[in-house]
């Protein structure tokens, strides 16, 4: 039985320009919206607390600048491989972080997207 997650949007990851304004943007969301963050080193940090799952990206190699949505999936290497079937570029291969596996890809229009899969 599939993940009821598979296929849906269930995470908004925003990034940040540098290590001072990833301080001033989780410090931002803290203050306006009540926002509690679990950090996982000294340049990411991610809140349940936003309604949807969301995170801070402060790692100047791998953050984006605008909002990345990102889709959660069963099989990753099966969603990669459809994603290109479908005329989509991948921009950042498979790659581990805490908690599961995750790859970028641009659709036909240039909007970036990430996928991951806790396998």
């Amino acid at each position: 039985m599939s993940d009821p997650r598979h296929n849906r949007i269930d995470y908004l990851e925003l990034g940040a320009k540098n290590a001072g304004d990833y301080a001033k943007t989780k410090a931002f969301f803290e203050t306006a919206f009540d926002w509690i963050y679990q950090d996982y080193g000294p340049d990411y940090c991610d809140t349940k607390s936003s309604g949807v799952g969301s995170g801070i990206n402060g790692d100047a190699e791998h953050r984006t600048l605008q909002p990345l949505p990102v889709i959660y999936v069963d099989d990753l290497e099966a969603a990669q491989a459809r994603v290109v079937e479908a005329g989509g570029i991948v921009t950042r291969a498979i790659f581990s972080f805490p908690g599961g596996r995750r790859f970028h890809f641009a659709d036909p229009s240039g909007n970036e997207l990430g996928v991951w899969s806790e396998k």
